[in-house]
């Protein structure tokens, strides 16, 4: 498939070639006919994307900061890399697609293939988007009218949340496409109402839509307006759809309404508030979020849980269908708002015409018709020749392309000496840009292109965690070796399947080796304790703290069957740490959590990990999400024999009391990532024994599952 994607870095918009994407569960693969460029949003990210560094940061104050924490806490290089590697990602443009259904992943009830829908997809000639995420489209609307669906969805939610009623004043602050969108379903709903905008084409279009007009910039006050349209009331809502970094649209919307009066933010605006433009006339101000109910839910968009229609009538997906009706009926006209059609081959030129014409509106992409087996193509070759592979060294395939896989794992393999064969996301699009950034030599989407290839040899996974069992046993049964990002598996019965999967592999000749990426045991600092407590005989203890920061108890890495929890995700790096540094087998697990608060949600991300081993020494892994920033993120100490090593962050190796030594540094952090990789490579090449016993593997994959199950179970 093709795809528009901007550069974040470069500035570029281009087109690029990447594998179709599969149809997941719960999905619609959907054949583009039409998508239309969202000219506010779209043009917004080009020009951040074309912008100076300077520029972005200045326009992203936020992000600076936490650019600065991260200084702090990791060191000036790998913050640069981390920035550079953010900025590298180029973002896939586009969100109103209309196509025809090509398959639909299973549990797509009143789906079917051949179908018209619009949904949010990008712009590319083939698309996977969620059920709820899409909607049919009645027989007589057409591909370009749908294709302003999404956008109408946009502006009705801000009206839903206005709570417009038959025969009331509303304005309309900008008048681009969402708000020209907005005006019109206002009118229709019997509002009376007031556009104001600074390009008078703009304003025509909304008169001729039936809207009163105002235009500041041939000097007309919009409180003024505002309070004579109302007939001296004020008027009864203000729906803000401009995009600006001034806080005038808000002020002025608090100035011209009635006292209750409410004020919804669809676009982008500066939010200098006065308090007693407000606070006298009790006005309600809100933030619209997207298209409606379920945004950002990830229940609702990407697993496919609808909200009861008795409880939530109005849904984003039902927002869809509430804006088709209204071009079903005639009542919404979108042809006025067309500006340009262009192929979607020539697309670049599209977004050329959005920086130059700041007029343009609606901007459609067309697509040409194209076979299926063209637009199906799960495999795309990233260089003209298929390079020759050596099978005396690692060939590699990556199952996973995802922000730690591009920005650490992939660069350690090639710097380890990989050879990259086969790259593979489920979407398609980041494997292909991915492959091409690293050097691979296929980009795919389907898992198969790297397990039933003979050529690759070695198998890395990145995926989310629930899928890292099911991918580990079927590279081991195809005799391929393993190296699978942590955790190794979510439950015991998953870590006994992977065992006898590993059993019957490691029988005969050419036995697959398995690895997972606990990185920390290699690390530089932590190394160098490890030959420090090798000739002390006697038992040890142990304090490893990682504090870890809050995130969303709804983010995925919480959910237990999606990302296991944060101590089987996150916190298996400190048992293995401690399971290294003592050199002995765990013999017993304690754990517990923080305690359950009123009105607060308490997770098992605030939890202590007590581990007791076979030659008496002791520890406890301390994971905190509740702790400062600005305190080591890692920290790991060692006592015995009268002595102690303290390590933070990676990055400072302090000796107490030890003889011989006292410190070692490091002007960056390193969290042994590439030596990890390396030693993985170095035994796949040199004909060894994995790195890490497969013994030691199993031992803290069941050490971590007990100690999140003790925490789980705790009241």
């Amino acid at each position: 498939m093709k795809q528009i994607l901007q550069d974040m870095s470069g500035g570029s918009t281009y087109l690029a070639e990447a594998p179709a994407p599969i149809a997941r569960k719960g999905a619609l693969l959907i054949a583009t006919r039409i998508s239309l460029i969202s000219t506010g949003t779209e043009r917004m990210l080009v020009d951040f994307g074309r912008a100076s560094m300077l520029q972005k940061a200045r326009q992203q104050p936020e992000r600076v900061k936490m650019v600065l924490d991260k200084v702090k806490t990791d060191g000036l290089l790998p913050t640069i890399d981390a920035v550079r590697s953010k900025l590298n990602q180029p973002l896939p443009l586009g969100y109103c697609n209309v196509g025809t259904v090509m398959e639909t992943g299973g549990d797509c009830e009143g789906y079917s293939v051949g179908d018209r829908v619009v949904s949010n997809g990008p712009h590319a000639d083939i698309v996977c988007v969620p059920k709820n995420l899409c909607a049919r489209i009645p027989d007589n609307v057409s591909d370009e009218a749908a294709s302003f669906t999404i956008l109408g969805a946009i502006g009705l939610q801000g009206i839903r949340l206005a709570e417009s009623t038959l025969g009331e004043a509303f304005v309309v602050v900008g008048v681009g496409l969402i708000g020209l969108l907005t005006v019109q379903l206002l009118l229709a709903q019997g509002c009376r109402v007031l556009a104001v905008d600074f390009d008078p084409a703009k304003l025509q279009l909304a008169a001729r839509f039936g809207a009163e007009t105002c235009n500041p910039a041939e000097g007309e006050d919009p409180v003024a307006a505002g309070m004579a349209f109302s007939r001296g009331r004020g008027v009864d809502g203000v729906i803000i759809t401009a995009s600006t970094s001034s806080s005038d649209p808000v002020t002025q919307a608090a100035r011209m309404s009635r006292k209750r009066g409410r004020i919804v933010l669809v676009g982008v605006t500066g939010l200098e508030l006065n308090r007693a433009d407000f606070y006298e006339k009790e006005l309600s101000f809100q933030v619209s979020c997207s298209y409606g109910p379920g945004r950002y839910d990830s229940g609702y968009e990407l697993q496919g849980h609808d909200y009861p229609v008795g409880f939530v009538r109005w849904t984003e997906q039902r927002n869809f269908e509430a804006v088709l009706d209204m071009m079903a009926s005639g009542r919404l006209d979108v042809e006025p708002l067309i500006s340009k059609r262009i192929a979607f081959e020539e697309a670049p030129s599209a977004y050329d015409l959005l920086t130059s014409d700041k007029s343009a509106l609606g901007v459609l992409l067309t697509y040409a018709a194209q076979q299926e087996a063209v637009l199906r193509e799960t495999r795309v070759p990233l260089s003209d020749k298929m390079p020759v592979f050596s099978a005396d060294r690692a060939v590699c395939g990556f199952i996973g392309g995802g922000n730690y896989a591009s920005r650490v794992l992939i660069p350690a393999f090639k710097k380890g000496g990989a050879q990259l064969h086969t790259i593979v996301t489920s979407g398609g699009t980041n494997s292909g840009i991915q492959g091409r950034q690293a050097g691979f030599a296929q980009a795919a989407s389907d898992a198969e292109a790297i397990l039933s290839d003979p050529a690759i040899n070695t198998v890395a996974v990145a995926t989310r965690h629930d899928t890292h069992a099911d991918y580990v046993i079927r590279a081991l049964r195809a005799r391929k070796n393993i190296f699978v990002e942590k955790p190794l598996a979510l439950t015991n019965e998953e870590i006994d399947a992977v065992e006898t999967a590993y059993a019957e592999a490691a029988g005969g000749q050419n036995a697959p080796r398995l690895m997972v990426g606990f990185n920390r045991r290699f690390a530089p600092h932590v190394i160098k304790m490890r030959e420090l407590l090798a000739p002390v005989s006697e038992p040890k203890s142990f304090i490893l703290t990682m504090n870890a920061g809050a995130i969303p108890a709804d983010h995925w890495t919480q959910d237990i069957s999606a990302g296991g929890g944060r101590i089987i995700g996150e916190a298996c790096h400190y048992i293995d740490l401690m399971r290294f540094l003592a050199g002995s087998p765990i013999v017993s697990v304690m754990a517990r959590r923080m305690g359950n608060a009123p009105g607060v949600a308490i997770t098992e991300d605030k939890a202590v990990i007590v581990l007791g081993f076979a030659d008496g020494s002791f520890g406890t892994v301390n994971y905190f999400a509740n702790g400062a920033k600005s305190f080591p993120k890692e920290r790991v100490e060692v006592f015995c024999a009268g002595r102690t090593l303290q390590l933070d962050n990676f990055r400072k190796l302090t000796g107490f009391g030890w003889p011989g030594f006292k410190r070692m540094g490091g002007w960056s952090q390193d969290k042994g990532q590439d030596a990890c990789a390396a030693a993985f490579l170095n035994a796949i090449t040199e004909g060894k024994a994995s790195p890490i016993p497969a013994a030691e593997i199993f031992e803290v994959a069941r050490a971590t599952v007990e100690a999140a199950r003790i925490l789980r179970q705790q009241p």
